[in-house]
């Protein structure tokens, strides 16, 4: 196996499996103002995305009308309600496991509320396999990017695979210089996340094949 000195994950959508409440979450808003919902995952994927303003955009938010501020706060209070129903995805685990084993510190660098983070990994129990969580200060689900680049300022000589399921997870990894496994079970597609990444799996558990048979090259 490559050897990497850390490894780093997103949470929502790569460790949490969350789609479905968040689905549930963002249709009660727009339910709420009779709005056009979500109906399915499909629809889900094609219109989700970062930066998080342009996904509400795209639902058909106006934020001249509603400040973006007052429906993140909404959003977060259906999530908070539902969140103890969302478990870990399939087989990570298993791959959080693989890595402890071989001895390679693990983060999460996420667009999480940091207190909000600590909390969900607690409810999940998977504290005991993390060095660090790093998320952001606000409720807002913005760009990570400046916490990856400080990470990495304070690490340079690491050699860092990133584990994440959205684009931005990719621009991330490239913004740190790390390689980057984009796993398709969370917000985006696997047929969009296939475009970007070369290194896209359909399950968590296939990261550890693409890292030996990457290894051998």
């Amino acid at each position: 196996m490559k050897k990497y000195t850390h490894i780093v994950w997103d949470f929502n959508g790569t460790i949490l499996d969350d789609v479905g409440i968040c689905i549930k979450c963002v249709n009660t808003l727009l339910e709420r103002r009779s709005m056009p919902t979500v109906d399915s995952i499909e629809r889900y994927h094609s219109v989700f995305g970062f930066p998080i303003t342009e996904y509400y955009k795209k639902l058909g938010f106006d934020f001249e009308k509603e400040p973006f501020g007052e429906i993140a706060i909404e959003w977060v209070n259906e999530y908070n309600a539902r969140r103890r129903t969302a478990s870990t995805c399939k087989n990570v685990i298993s791959v959080l496991e693989y890595f402890r084993k071989c001895g390679i510190p693990q983060l999460i660098i996420s667009a999480t509320e940091v207190n909000m983070l600590r909390e969900q990994i607690d409810e999940l129990k998977v504290r005991e396999y993390f060095d660090e969580l790093i998320g952001l200060d606000n409720i807002h689900a913005g760009s990570k990017k400046h916490l990856a680049e400080q990470w990495r300022e304070a690490h340079p000589n690491a050699k860092v695979l990133f584990i994440g399921d959205t684009d931005h997870d990719y621009e991330v990894a490239d913004a740190m210089g790390a390689d980057c496994i984009l796993v398709a079970q969370g917000h985006q597609s696997l047929e969009y996340l296939s475009s970007i990444c070369p290194h896209t799996v359909r399950d968590v558990s296939d990261i550890i094949s693409v890292i030996k048979a990457n290894s051998q090259n």
